[in-house]
């Protein structure tokens, strides 16, 4: 056997140094079709990769965060909000000794299935399908069935399971509706993800010049730091010294359930500053012309494509005999501009 072909066993091996609580790779529950192991990479660092090289992950680079076709070049995308939700959420993992590369797996796919223009697309796309449509149950359905020309990624539960219950919409945060993943990994992400938004949000909102730094409540910004590497960090290191119980490391006794948690305090003054942003920043937002435009746009396509589904891509009619099925996930692949040129070109015929 050459030497390569020992390495997934010996990072597996290597897994075992982990918290107890972590989830080991080579106890996956496995994916929906068998496959034989990589002789290199764990199951978790192969299901990352797939992600990584995948379409749907390009095209996040072209995709809505919150501000729509933005006049300068610094603005977040969906792609650059994953690699920040990623190296949060990489950085929570390994202080609390969880298994990283399943984190960053779940990271990388969380958006996969967002829509273009966001939250906004994602509400119109809610009110045109027949069953509603959540852009975390999107990204699961991209994963498993949408990419590779339909055969999906086959990716492995976890990931999926993690990728699958990110979401927490306006939901009390770790609140009893803020919704459970099923490995801590998946907490983390999903912890992350709002450490994320909340701040380079309100970056890019202070950017645009819609708030000013001066307008953030001071209840948010007393507690968590006057910009945003000061509040990333306060909130970071909070989630870790609130959860550290779950490391594995911890020698001190505790009758506290293992979890990823945020002090009470720190949880208040994050509320504090997601409310601040819905109501001075998102709901702004959706109210300008251009939001408006773009939600035309995905109407129009809705409704263009369900009298002419024999112009989808094929892989997207492979999985239901429903049109509005395809007609759905082809809008929800597309990136801004290319719906708004589709729209354009469509609309002339």
């Amino acid at each position: 056997m050459n030497n390569y072909l020992k390495v997934r066993e010996l990072l597996e091996a290597r897994e075992e140094n982990l918290s107890p609580y972590a989830q080991k790779s080579r106890l996956s529950k496995g994916r929906q079709r068998e496959e034989q192991p990589d002789a290199v990479r764990t199951a978790f660092q192969r299901d990352r990769d797939r992600i990584l090289h995948s379409k749907s992950f390009r095209r996040l680079k072209h995709k809505t965060q919150v501000f729509i076709a933005p006049a300068g070049d610094h603005y977040r995308t969906r792609l650059t909000h994953t690699l920040e939700v990623s190296q949060i959420a990489r950085t929570i993992a390994r202080a609390l000794n969880l298994n990283e590369d399943l984190t960053e797996a779940i990271s990388l796919g969380h958006d996969l299935g967002h829509t273009p223009f966001g939250h906004e697309g994602e509400n119109v796309l809610n009110e045109l399908s027949p069953y509603g449509f959540k852009h975390n149950e999107q990204s699961l359905r991209v994963v498993d069935l949408l990419e590779k020309n339909g055969r999906g990624l086959n990716l492995t539960w976890e990931v999926r399971d993690g990728i699958v219950n990110h979401s927490k919409s306006r939901a009390k945060v770790l609140g009893s509706e803020w919704g459970k993943v099923s490995t801590l990994e998946g907490e983390i992400v999903k912890l992350a993800d709002l450490v994320a938004y909340v701040n380079h949000d309100s970056d890019d909102a202070i950017r645009a010049g819609i708030i000013k730094e001066i307008s953030l409540p001071e209840a948010a910004t007393k507690i968590l730091g006057n910009s945003p590497s000061e509040r990333i960090d306060t909130m970071v290191c909070d989630i870790i010294n609130n959860s550290w119980q779950v490391s594995g490391l911890d020698t001190g006794k505790t009758n506290k359930k293992p979890g990823i948690r945020m002090s009470s305090r720190v949880l208040k003054a994050t509320g504090f500053l997601r409310d601040f942003l819905f109501e001075r920043v998102y709901n702004v937002q959706s109210a300008l012309p251009e939001t408006e435009k773009a939600r035309e746009a995905i109407r129009f396509l809705y409704k263009y494509f369900l009298k002419h589904t024999e112009q989808l891509p094929p892989e997207y009619l492979l999985h239901s005999d429903l049109k509005w099925r395809g007609v759905i996930d082809t809008i929800a692949g597309m990136t801004d501009q290319y719906a708004l040129k589709t729209a354009e070109e469509l609309s002339k015929k």
